[in-house]
């Protein structure tokens, strides 16, 4: 958001506001409060250049933002939109140049992740940390079919090396069960990765983070930033009961677009944490 005048300050909080971490939306669907956003009238570019700016940090590091002639982009928080690295600053840049008369961020995956970033990873980094590791409770890649036996299989294609890996980096065994009774697994293995992920700085930590929302699967995210899987076999894996479904009754229009939607979010959330992985 530009401090350009008022009504641009509230037009932008209302657009971006609503995907601030923690906060829940009448359907809890980042897709749907998008459309709701879009049915308002969308305020007009009112920018004519995108560029890269810096400033430095409180420790005196150089981080980058992005400018929209001169200024600097702004939060719903009135916080500055900065980066770690000048490549997603780029990437920003792209995304708001890309906005041709109207600035819609149905369209801007990776603005409406970072602004989220900036405004509540920090405040909410524990609540964080605490549901990525009971999702290691839930996760559904330790819940397998147990027919019919080609999902059976796919399913073991995709995620028996997802829970090796883990297994060797978190220190325990995943117990996988067949039904909706509830399973509980190690308690080390969580401490591990809060451990692991506990010192994060709030980029990656909210980049996998929504990985994970979007996946439902912790384990997943992990084995992206664990280097174990590349992103598109993180997503063909999240995707296997759902391409499955596709295969036997089909998808339709609307489906396709949330899933198109649900890809670019986790197509920025991928750009963050490639940027930034050890």
């Amino acid at each position: 958001m530009v401090e350009k005048d008022k009504d641009n300050r509230e037009t932008f909080g209302v657009l971006f506001g609503d995907f601030a971490p923690g906060q829940k939306d009448s359907s809890d669907n980042p897709m749907m409060r998008s459309k709701e956003a879009a049915k308002a009238a969308l305020p007009k570019r009112f920018y004519k250049e995108v560029s890269v700016g810096t400033e430095q940090s409180a420790e005196g590091e150089t981080l980058y933002c992005v400018l929209l002639d001169g200024r600097k982009v702004k939060s719903p928080a009135k916080k500055t939109v900065c980066v770690p690295t000048q490549s997603l600053a780029e990437a920003l840049v792209a995304e708001w140049d890309a906005q041709a008369k109207e600035i819609n961020p149905a369209v801007m995956p990776l603005t409406r992740l970072l602004n989220s970033i900036v405004d509540g990873v920090e405040e909410a980094r524990e609540a964080m940390i605490e549901e990525i590791v009971a999702y290691l409770n839930n996760d559904f890649i330790c819940y397998p079919a147990s027919h019919p036996e080609r999902l059976v299989l796919r399913q073991k294609e995709h995620w028996h090396p997802v829970l090796d890996r883990a297994e060797k980096a978190l220190g325990g065994r995943f117990v996988q069960a067949s039904g909706i009774l509830a399973i509980e697994q190690s308690p080390v293995m969580g401490e591990r990765l809060r451990a692991l992920w506990g010192d994060l700085d709030v980029y990656q930590l909210g980049a996998l983070h929504s990985m994970m929302t979007l996946t439902g699967s912790a384990l997943l995210a992990f084995a992206l930033w664990d280097g174990f899987l590349e992103h598109d076999a993180v997503w063909n894996a999240a995707m296997v009961d759902e391409d499955w479904n596709i295969e036997l009754w089909g998808e339709d229009e609307e489906a396709s677009k949330r899933r198109a939607f649900r890809r670019a979010e986790f197509d920025a959330a991928v750009q963050v944490i490639k940027a930034l992985r050890p």
